[in-house]
């Protein structure tokens, strides 16, 4: 599939988006052949844990980066910031590349108006993503960021980015003091840790049936707000005494206390190679526990790392299903199936594309445009409040199987 024609491609319904609840699996997590396991989608949760069955009601095609294809403008660019290297570069990769499609699309329906995608690897390094966001910001032809992808990276760069008034939109990142900074830039283009933490916790509690849970977490922003969101919804289901931070220097300690524990179920808060490393370890350790963790450990290279110790774990996320022709299209550019959030990072890039095509062609345009904007994409409605959060979000459960 050639890049140019993907725009009419992915003009889906939305009944398409979120109708894909009954399909096998999801072709974007697929691990290496030598696993033959898969990230298989089970159902959309409510804050309850409760199943939610999408509505018959079709809602309009999701926003296609390429508009009308007429659009005229003047050399224009936009960033991305990620961590693009190293043991979590996954997640990073999964975005760029999901904005880098959408950028490709919109400059092959218009000729007249060639948006740049500059790109900035933080190397897992907050030094470095101060430096990065500065270099962005003293670039007068970027209009807007998408990134950080981590929590802790974007508590480091929000203040730089909402100084120059640059539209700072992330398509992974969590914790939840993110939105009480203050920043008048920051848009979320998800779930917070807040509303996917009771979710999950609601679900083990009353479809899992988990009553003694071990609730560990990576020590980062991200993994230790997930982490408490989930503990004060467990409540009495969760055992204090290993409540806990993972030693990564010493992780047999951390498998010592759960066997001590007993536990029905472990639930981690961190990323997927932490993720895979702990689930390898508990399992060696003999812990048949049920393992839930999240969207940081949603990926494929959590099954890949993990191998046979991934298999039954549980992992919800605010990322729906993946639409399959996009899927295609992604799969043929980069030669792999996108990452979790790779839709993500497609849907605002196609929100900021569009808002330039509309005419918003300065920062405090752009900015009033995304603040301003309604609009269907590949993994949800957008729309935010004026904090930065989405006025609505989704919750999945996805099984390695």
């Amino acid at each position: 599939m050639r890049v140019g024609a993907v725009r009419g491609v992915l003009a889906l319904s939305s009944a398409v988006v979120l109708g894909l609840a009954g399909c096998a699996q999801t072709s974007s997590e697929r691990a290496g052949d030598d696993t033959g396991l898969r990230i298989v989608e089970q159902v959309r949760i409510d804050q309850n844990g409760n199943q939610v069955v999408p509505g018959a009601t079709t809602a309009p095609p999701p926003a296609a980066p390429g508009g009308d294809g007429d659009a005229v403008c003047p050399p224009l660019s936009l960033a991305t910031t990620a961590t693009l290297s190293g043991p979590d570069a996954a997640l990073g990769i999964g975005i760029r590349n999901g904005i880098q499609l959408a950028v490709d699309e919109h400059n092959s329906a218009n000729p007249g108006c060639q948006i740049q995608l500059k790109t900035f690897d933080t190397e897992g390094d907050t030094d470095k993503a101060r430096a990065d966001a500065q270099q962005i910001v003293e670039d007068a032809f970027t209009l807007g960021v998408i990134g950080p992808a981590f929590s802790t990276e974007v508590l480091d760069t929000g203040d730089i980015f909402d100084a120059a008034g640059m539209v700072a939109a992330t398509a992974s990142a969590t914790a939840v003091a993110l939105a009480g900074q203050g920043w008048g830039t920051f848009f979320r283009g998800l779930a917070n840790d807040a509303v996917q933490g009771m979710a999950v916790a609601n679900y083990m509690k009353r479809q899992l049936g988990s009553t003694s849970v071990c609730v560990l977490d990576d020590g980062t922003d991200y993994g230790t707000g997930l982490a408490e969101a989930v503990r004060q919804t467990l409540g009495a289901a969760a055992d204090a005494a290993c409540s806990i931070a993972l030693d990564l220097d010493d992780p047999a300690s951390t498998v010592s206390t759960v066997e001590e524990r007993s536990p029905d179920a472990v639930f981690f808060g961190g990323y997927h190679s932490q993720s895979a490393a702990l689930a390898r370890a508990l399992r060696d350790g003999g812990v048949d526990a049920a393992f839930v963790s999240a969207d940081g450990s949603k990926d494929r290279e959590f099954v890949a790392a993990a191998g046979e110790a991934a298999r039954d774990a549980v992992l919800s996320c605010s990322c729906a299903p993946d639409n399959p022709e996009f899927v295609a299209a992604y799969t043929e550019k980069f030669g792999e199936p996108p990452g979790t959030f790779s839709a993500g990072g497609y849907d605002l890039g196609t929100i900021l594309l569009n808002g330039i095509d509309s005419g918003a062609r300065t920062r405090p345009a752009l900015l009033d445009y995304v603040r301003n904007y309604s609009g269907q994409g590949l993994e949800r409605q957008y729309q935010w409040a004026e904090n930065g959060e989405l006025t609505s979000t989704l919750i999945w459960i996805y099984k390695v199987q």
